[in-house]
């Protein structure tokens, strides 16, 4: 099993958002691609709630696939697509960590 984490720090405003709103729709995004995209095995969106810490990551996402092979089809995947595009839009940086578990 491998086990992909990412995690964005948002722009204060994007798209007429705040990062907030912007954060929840990430959040809505990705947890619609479960059953979508049949190679997610588990996903999780977290909202960071101490918006206080200057080094804190304001968004994360924890998902599961079976391998490194069900992992790049997710990456490519259509529906997956247009939600990094989204992403993309409204984020200043972003750090990922894949490990197999």
């Amino acid at each position: 099993m491998v086990k992909h984490v990412i995690m964005w720090k948002l722009k204060d405003e994007a798209c007429g958002r705040t990062k907030l709103e912007n954060a929840k729709m990430i959040k809505e995004k990705l947890e619609a691609l479960v059953g979508v995209v049949t190679e997610i095995k588990a996903l999780e969106v977290g909202i960071n709630i101490d918006c206080g810490d200057e080094c804190a990551y304001d968004t994360c996402l924890i998902s599961e696939f079976e391998d490194f092979d069900a992992l790049n089809r997710y990456k490519v995947h259509p529906e997956h697509k247009k939600v990094s595009e989204f992403v993309k839009d409204i984020r200043i940086s972003r750090t990922a960590v894949d490990y197999e578990f």
